[in-house]
């Protein structure tokens, strides 16, 4: 999978990295992947609930040390 851009929301509570990830998808075009890196355990049902409202594709997330990483597909 090729991931596009990163955004860094460790450290960031919510709703902080919802908030960045809606501006930081701007950037991407369409189908494009964009990773998230977040701490916040809020962020496991906020970034797929956000997806969902927003078009985009929540693709999935997994845990790397004592943070997790999501992927998110832009959608139209």
């Amino acid at each position: 999978m090729d991931i596009k851009i990163t955004l860094d929301a460790r450290g960031m509570l919510c709703p902080m990295p919802v908030l960045q990830t809606a501006k930081k998808i701007k950037e991407i075009q369409q189908g494009e992947i964009l990773e998230v890196l977040a701490d916040d355990e809020g962020a496991i049902e906020d970034l797929p609930a956000w997806c969902e409202q927003t078009g985009n594709t929540f693709i999935k997330y997994e845990k790397i040390e004592d943070y997790f990483s999501f992927l998110i597909k832009k959608g139209e």
